[in-house]
């Protein structure tokens, strides 16, 4: 095929590229950068040699399968700094996207409230509003910010930002990318600007070093108040992730759009189907990451309706249950159950939206409020014991096992008290070989019909037999509780089941 344009004048060494789809769609005003065409960008083999190159796609078209899409998608392949890249493509198109942080506590529509609150009186009359976002940068001032949070997430060269007011607060309504073709012509000289800007900024190449053999992420939010690791324990696993040769590294909310970057992700903040955590999961997934909370095991251990029917179905014994619906009688539960009862919200935990019941006027309140959030409860036989079991398992093993004991004078592990406060009884983990076969063998039966993960299975050994009460797809790894016996152990062995799985999904034998 013939290129368009020739390209001998490109040298191995220029460190930035514009690609377009005709050479004449770069107009003569336009900074003298080196510009090719998207054909010769696919094509020419001088692309393929070129390093530590900068490329900015300005195609026609980003749509799936498009010569755009191609040139992103073979500039990442070829190790160059695209943008924008094959997932910023795709994400554009997912508003659920917009919702992810920019900053450690605000997402875009926080910063988008704070940026019109100065200008724009809540008694106007304005109900939607739109900008330009190039490299970062908007033709209103008041919009440079969020501007740059824009370009910060979505490193798009172009794009058209529009604001709807939906009640009291602003949000994006869409973020669409541009072209040169589309780009409205009285914008030409942001356009300018805001590309001199981007291109001038300084750019060093990174000193060349032996780095890690793999690179794992650790999703971790620094201020929730139950983490399922404390920071010691996360200190752990940096340390001994380096003496194995791996990467960790802490990630937050915010750092959503840089998953790509990292070969494995663990997930050490308490998941939820609606919230980032299941969006980080699945975006892990698609991606060809090894995760730690996969997304199919946070959608089954989250919801505990589905928990207690697996659990049934498959007969491993739990606490008798009913599944109570939203204007079932009374009558029907009260022939199944004797009071009290406990009574929960399918997605709570650390024992958040679980409640006791003593008699049919305290369920009848309780149920009226966790109706309002769900239209089916889960509704269990009470069985109090001095502790629960906690037996941790990873990958169909047994890793630990812990006992969970009692709050004084109360029938939970956590006691939450109405200013938000919460006490909690002592833990004791003990060798998995010390813990009852029984409790180790239940543990792995429930465990096991969820997946291959990170698991930590709650039981309680009563004189009828062990019950398994529920599995979580996050279980608690804390430095001085469930490292108490196997002490560092714990991490290396935790650290390398990612290993071994990241050299299966890349056909490598450790």
């Amino acid at each position: 095929m013939e290129l368009e344009h020739n390209s001998s004048a490109i040298s191995l060494d220029t460190n930035c590229l514009v690609v377009v789809e005709k050479t004449s769609d770069w107009k003569k005003e336009y900074p003298a950068l080196k510009v090719v065409t998207v054909n010769e960008y696919l094509n020419n083999p001088v692309f393929f040699k070129m390093k530590n190159v900068k490329v900015i796609n300005l195609a026609r078209s980003y749509r799936y399968l498009s010569r755009g899409y191609y040139c992103s998608l073979l500039a990442e392949a070829r190790k160059h700094k695209i943008i924008p890249t094959v997932r910023t493509i795709s994400d554009l198109s997912k508003k659920s996207s917009y919702r992810i942080d920019v900053e450690s506590d605000e997402d875009i529509d926080d910063v988008l409230m704070k940026s019109l609150k100065k200008i724009i009186k809540p008694d106007i009359g304005i109900a939607a509003l739109e900008t330009h976002v190039f490299f970062g940068h908007s033709e209103h001032e008041f919009f440079e910010r969020i501007g740059q949070e824009i370009f910060d997430t979505f490193r798009f060269p172009l794009i058209k930002a529009e604001f709807r007011k939906q009640g009291v607060k602003w949000e994006i309504d869409s973020l669409k990318p541009l072209t040169l073709q589309t780009m409205p012509p009285e914008l030409e000289p942001l356009f300018i600007k805001s590309l001199e800007r981007y291109t001038k900024k300084k750019w060093i190449k990174q000193r060349e070093k032996a780095g890690p053999r793999y690179d794992l992420a650790i999703l971790y939010n620094p201020k929730e108040k139950f983490p399922p690791s404390n920071k010691t324990a996360l200190k752990k696993m940096v340390r001994i992730g380096k003496s194995l040769n791996l990467g960790v590294n802490m990630i937050e909310k915010k750092d959503y759009h840089r998953i790509g970057e990292y070969d494995a992700l663990f997930i050490r903040e308490t998941t939820a189907m609606d919230h980032h955590t299941y969006l980080f999961a699945k975006k892990a997934s698609s991606e060809g990451l090894v995760v730690i909370d996969d997304p199919d095991s946070i959608q089954r251990c989250t919801n505990k309706v589905y928990l207690a029917e697996i659990l049934m179905s498959n007969k491993i014994a739990t606490p008798k249950s009913v599944i109570f619906v939203k204007d079932m009688k009374i009558e029907t539960l009260e022939e199944q159950l004797m009071y009290p009862v406990v009574v929960k919200i399918p997605d709570g935990s650390f024992s958040l939206g679980v409640f006791k019941a003593d008699d049919r006027k305290q369920f009848l309140a309780i149920a009226d409020r966790l109706f309002k959030k769900s239209e089916i409860i889960l509704v269990q036989e009470f069985m109090y014991t001095e502790f629960d079991w906690r037996v941790g398992i990873l990958n169909r093993r047994p890793l630990f096992a812990s006992k969970y004991f009692m709050s004084e004078k109360h029938w939970q592990v956590y006691e939450h008290s109405a200013r938000g406060r919460f006490k909690t009884g002592g833990t004791k983990t003990i060798h998995v070989d010390e813990a009852p076969d029984e409790v180790i063998r239940a543990g792995l039966k429930a465990a096991n019909l969820i997946g291959d993960g990170l698991y930590g299975v709650d039981l309680k050994a009563t004189d009828k037999g062990v019950v398994v009460i529920e599995v979580n797809d996050n279980p608690n790894i804390d430095s001085g509780i469930e490292d108490n016996v196997l002490k560092d152990e714990l991490y290396r062995i935790l650290l390398k089941d990612f290993i071994h799985r990241i050299d299966g999904k890349k056909g490598r034998i450790s």
